[in-house]
């Protein structure tokens, strides 16, 4: 159980700190972030939506109880980090461009599994 939760808490953390970064800098005024979102085509506002929502996800993962919370935070960080990705190799970022998103559905995914196993583990 010690070795699981090492590895829940080293997946949960990077996870955290990458979406708190992506948070935290849509909030600060960002060339570059509407620069890039006028590239994929959405409008600047949707980062706006998009930080409040990962900052909520961030507290629903540190806050301990609410499985089904913690259940829709990984959904909505799944789905986050799919549709981001989706939409910029639609508009022809090369996939080598996309590594910290693609980190960002690792880091999603040890969490959700080793969350799993340390529920599993507790029961048994």
């Amino acid at each position: 159980m010690k070795k699981t939760k090492i590895i829940y808490w080293i997946f949960t953390v990077l996870l955290i700190a990458l979406m708190l970064m992506s948070a935290v800098t849509s909030f600060m005024p960002n060339p570059q972030g509407e620069a890039m979102m006028k590239t994929i085509g959405y409008p600047y506002d949707v980062l706006y939506l998009l930080s409040v929502a990962k900052i909520l996800g961030i507290i629903a993962l540190l806050v301990p109880g609410f499985s089904r919370l913690k259940e829709w935070a990984y959904a909505g960080f799944t789905f986050d980090l799919i549709g981001a990705t989706y939409a910029f190799i639609m508009v022809g970022t090369p996939i080598a461009d996309l590594v910290f998103m693609l980190a960002g559905l690792v880091f999603v995914f040890g969490s959700y599994i080793s969350h799993h196993k340390l529920l599993r583990e507790k029961r048994a």
